[in-house]
């Protein structure tokens, strides 16, 4: 699978672009400000419908702009054009000409895993975004399991919305409880699952990045130990008080351990960057492992906050990619693009909103 074809129109400070891409190494080299994580970031859009920046789409408009466009022709087993049009007032994707109805029929069309500095918050943020890990990867490998998050987070909202309520009729909330339990046990069975598959590529991958000087253990962190519903009524008499609910999966983390101590209370900067790599990478790994062909690497800037050791560590992924036709997307300035890659990759220079190829540095 790679993106052979982007078109951006107003996004982000791109006025207009259309570039081509083959499979293999790509280098994006430009200074700060130019647009280099802009193509990253309209990538992953494409792939997940969302930024890795953790902004909505008025903020990837162009200013002065209405709207903006993203559109790719993705090659797979097949080639497929996918079309992104977001506005304040209007939304569309459409693929292969028709308008997606369902998030589900789209998941997967473009497979991506990115690499940049947000990812420290996977070991220093909020367990929501520990959550938005595990919903991502299953929701890249399981078809059915993205229905069912959005089943259960309407239903959760419905039941919230309930609970705020000045008097609260119990029948209803029975019901917004009961199939708040059938689909959160759906949910928890799938995250506990998959915890124990991609917990050794992670370990794996946090030894090769850290040379064995330490030791990393993932755990799936439920909020809920035991019955879902028996926990949801021990906690009816707290919900009366804080008006939400209080237990689910909506509640679930992921237990990050370097060396027997909690990741994000016991760990330097370096080994959290070290944790946070490797866990995009076990995203890698495993999204290879099941469909059989890798996801496009997104890696912004990530190599140049590394020393020497933890590059090395990152280089196994880059080389299977490479050796397997895959696709890899990297930004760079001139001065800190890593020599270690080779020769072999294809060079662009971003400047001011504008994409094109570099001369060859050989």
């Amino acid at each position: 699978m790679h993106l052979a074809h982007l078109r951006l129109r107003d996004f982000r400070n791109y006025v207009r672009l259309d570039a081509e891409f083959t499979p293999g190494f790509h280098l994006l080299l430009g200074g700060n400000a130019q647009g280099k994580t802009n193509i990253l970031e309209a990538i992953y859009l494409l792939a997940t419908l969302r930024s890795f920046r953790g902004v909505g789409g008025a903020q990837m408009i162009r200013h002065g702009a209405k709207g903006y466009f993203v559109g790719g022709t993705v090659v797979g087993q097949a080639a497929a054009e996918i079309k992104a049009y977001w506005s304040a007032k209007e939304r569309k994707l459409s693929l292969n000409g028709t308008p997606v109805r369902r998030l589900a029929d789209y998941f997967g069309t473009l497979r991506a895993v990115v690499f940049c500095t947000e990812d420290l918050q996977l070991v220093k943020g909020a367990a929501r975004g520990r959550r938005r890990f595990l919903d991502l990867l299953l929701a890249q490998t399981q078809p059915a399991y993205l229905p069912l998050l959005l089943r259960y987070t309407q239903a959760l909202r419905s039941r919230n919305a309930l609970l705020k309520q000045p008097s609260v009729e119990e029948a209803q909330l029975a019901s917004f409880t009961q199939e708040l339990v059938t689909l959160g046990m759906q949910l928890m069975e799938a995250r506990r699952a998959l915890v124990p598959k991609i917990s050794p590529l992670a370990r794996l991958a946090f030894r090769r990045i850290a040379h064995d000087q330490d030791e990393l253990k993932i755990d799936y962190a439920p909020s809920v130990k035991g019955d879902f519903a028996v926990a949801l009524a021990n906690s009816r008499p707290r919900e009366r008080t804080y008006r939400t609910t209080l237990v689910g999966p909506h509640r679930d983390d992921l237990a990050l351990v370097v060396n027997d101590h909690d990741a994000e209370a016991f760990t330097s900067e370096g080994q959290k960057r070290t944790l946070a790599i490797a866990l995009k990478m076990a995203q890698a790994e495993y999204l290879t492992g099941i469909h059989g062909r890798p996801p496009v690497l997104l890696i912004d800037d990530v190599m140049g906050e590394l020393d020497a050791h933890r590059r090395a560590g990152l280089l196994p992924l880059l080389n299977q990619a490479r050796r397997t036709g895959g696709q890899v997307f990297m930004t760079c300035t001139e001065e800190n693009w890593p020599q270690e890659l080779g020769s072999e990759l294809t060079r662009w220079q971003v400047k001011g909103g504008t994409l094109e190829k570099a001369p060859s540095s050989d």
